[in-house]
C-alpha cells in the first residue's frame, strides 16, 4: 500500500495506528490514521485551541503539530506527531503532558476518551 507520505516516522505510525484498530477494533485509531494519510492535510493547532476545547483531565489527539499561540491554563495529555518547544513547555506549565501518539498507544490501546481536535 502507498501512502503518499515520505516521512518514515510519520508511514510507522499510521502503521500502528491501523495495527491497533484492526487488533482491538476500536475506529478511533482508523480515524486518526485517516486524518495523517490525507496528502497535504497534517494539521496544525494552537495551544489556544485547546484550552478552548478540552477540559482538565482531558486526552486529545492532534494529527499534526501542536504550536505555542495562546495560552492554556487546563491540565491535559495532548498526543501529537510534533510539538514547538513553546506548545510543550506551555502545556507542561499548566500541568499537563506532551507525548507521542505511539505513548498514546502503549497507555490507552483501547482509545478510551480520546478527543482528536484538529
Amino acid at each position: 500500500m502507498k501512502l503518499g507520505k515520505s516521512n518514515p516516522i510519520l508511514i510507522e505510525t499510521i502503521k500502528i495506528l491501523r495495527n491497533t484498530a484492526k487488533s482491538r477494533k476500536k475506529r478511533v485509531w482508523d480515524a486518526i490514521a485517516n486524518k495523517l494519510e490525507k496528502p497535504g492535510d497534517i494539521r496544525i493547532v494552537n495551544v489556544s485551541k485547546l484550552d478552548k476545547y478540552l477540559n482538565d483531565g482531558d486526552i486529545a489527539v492532534v494529527p499534526g503539530k501542536v504550536l505555542g499561540g495562546g495560552s492554556i491554563s487546563k491540565r491535559v495529555t495532548v498526543a501529537a506527531l510534533a510539538f514547538s518547544a513553546k506548545a510543550k513547555s506551555k502545556i507542561e506549565s499548566a500541568g499537563g503532558r506532551c507525548i507521542s501518539l505511539r505513548k498514546l498507544i502503549e497507555e490507552n490501546p483501547d482509545g478510551s476518551y480520546v478527543k482528536i481536535i484538529g
